[in-house]
């Protein structure tokens, strides 16, 4: 076995098994673990996600809210056990894989399109 085999091997234990099913420019809302001390406690963040990025174990996603009128952004690694789950509140309609651009914009648009089923 070489390198490239034994990592991918690590790799591939650390691998969520239920897949987090969003794209890009899907609004989300993220249920994480936040721990204070001794206690823990599940915060939720409700913002659209931005970028999706990496393969296999080193996959992450950000997502983008304003919070009275300050963008706020985070990144979490999408295998973390510290995501309890994620739920997506509306589906985007968007043509690229990064949305950089809604970070220079501010009211109604910063907005994503919809998508209507």
């Amino acid at each position: 076995m070489n390198s490239v085999e034994i990592m991918k091997n690590i790799e591939d234990s650390q691998v969520r098994k239920n897949e987090l099913s969003f794209n890009v420019g899907d609004t989300v809302r993220v249920s994480a673990m936040i721990k204070e001390g001794t206690r823990s406690r599940i915060q939720v963040f409700e913002g659209t996600v931005i970028k999706k990025q990496g393969t296999g174990a080193r996959k992450t996603f950000t997502v983008r809210k304003n919070s009275n009128g300050v963008g706020v952004e985070k990144t979490w690694p999408m295998n973390s056990p510290l995501i309890e789950k994620v739920e997506v509140v509306r589906l985007g309609k968007v043509r690229r894989a990064k949305l950089y651009y809604l970070r220079d914009r501010v009211g109604k648009r910063a907005k994503v399109k919809e998508i209507v089923k």
